[in-house]
């Protein structure tokens, strides 16, 4: 174990740049291997992949962007639509040199991950989405209160020090609370403390309106779903989850053929980070599991024209009981020795 811990430190995962479309792009790139490209969600940033990509890159070449508008990443007045990020992780992978890769994606990243193997299906070797958007309507109150125009009013207040203060507070006061998104206070902090800078609240704003209004999620990946068939896809999700709730998990395993639906019961809307020992475990073997598909156009062309009925997501919004629920206990943790 010391002599993994020692190599994982090893591992350079520092910040790296390229320029796209006249934009600056930020990534870390680490390993050799398999390609393995990691997406962040809303507000987010590559460097939340960071504890994760040590010891995935003893085994694969695994890249972390900064989806354009979030972290290092530029911050134009853009397209912010998951499409447009769909084909910004294409355009990244080309700059990289790399034809494809298992992508995972966590929440806003998952959404893109499904987009991007929508989207461009010769890229996407294997699906993991954790916590994953775009799947029912049901969002966090928060998030659809920052997607109306109140947001405009309210979230430059954050600039001020005593509303910062206060903000701070409010999310410690949640932590304590052992509420459900108490559970998720430390990364909460994380995207509230970015705010204040304008460029990235004009890049968070157009981001969370692309695909959340006031009545929830906009975008849904489900009537499409049925294009995963031949796909590994694995789904992640935190039986606490406040932010999507674990419902939307239900449904999409239910609509995506062959998929596996993992729940951890004691985790919120980053499982990943609840227990990152077990979801990279979770991960390595589902990877060494499957088979990467291989792009058939002639299966693609039949899918499209025989088409698949659409789950109901207002179903699934009310609690949907999903087609083989496993929820998987946490281990127990090991003693110390």
């Amino acid at each position: 174990m010391a002599r993994r811990r020692r190599n994982e430190l090893s591992i350079d995962t520092s910040t790296r740049f390229v320029e796209i479309h006249g934009h600056q792009r930020a990534y870390r790139i680490a390993g050799r291997g398999p390609a393995l490209l990691l997406l962040h969600g809303i507000g987010d940033s590559s460097a939340s992949w960071v504890p994760l990509m040590r010891p995935l890159a003893e085994h694969f070449t695994v890249i972390a962007p900064d989806l354009l508008g979030h972290g290092e990443s530029a911050k134009p007045r853009a397209d912010y639509s998951v499409a447009a990020y769909a084909n910004g992780m294409r355009d990244l992978l080309d700059v990289l040199g790399i034809d494809k890769a298992t992508v995972v994606g966590h929440s806003l990243g998952g959404g893109v991950a499904a987009q991007l193997a929508y989207q461009h299906p010769t890229r996407v070797e294997r699906l993991a989405l954790v916590a994953s958007g775009g799947v029912a309507k049901e969002v966090s109150p928060f998030l659809r209160l920052a997607s109306t125009p109140l947001a405009d009013v309210f979230l430059p207040l954050l600039r001020l020090p005593p509303a910062r203060l206060a903000a701070m507070a409010g999310i410690e006061v949640l932590r304590r609370s052992g509420t459900d998104i108490g559970r998720d206070a430390e990364e909460l902090g994380r995207v509230l403390d970015a705010l204040p800078d304008v460029a990235t609240r004009g890049a968070f704003s157009r981001t969370l309106r692309s695909v959340v209004d006031w009545r929830g999620q906009v975008v849904t990946m489900l009537d499409r779903s049925y294009l995963t068939e031949a796909m590994p896809v694995l789904l992640v999700w935190g039986a606490h989850d406040a932010v999507i709730p674990v419902g939307h998990g239900h449904i999409a395993h239910a609509a995506m053929p062959g998929s596996e639906l993992v729940v951890f019961d004691e985790a919120g809307h980053f499982p990943h980070h609840h227990d990152p020992d077990r979801f990279i475990d979770l991960l390595g073997a589902f990877i060494a599991g499957t088979d990467p598909v291989r792009f058939d156009r002639n299966r693609w062309r039949r899918l499209l024209r025989e088409g698949r009925p659409r789950p109901s997501a207002s179903a699934g919004d009310e609690g949907l009981a999903p087609r083989h629920l496993e929820v998987v206990p946490d281990p127990a943790p090991a003693t110390a020795v």
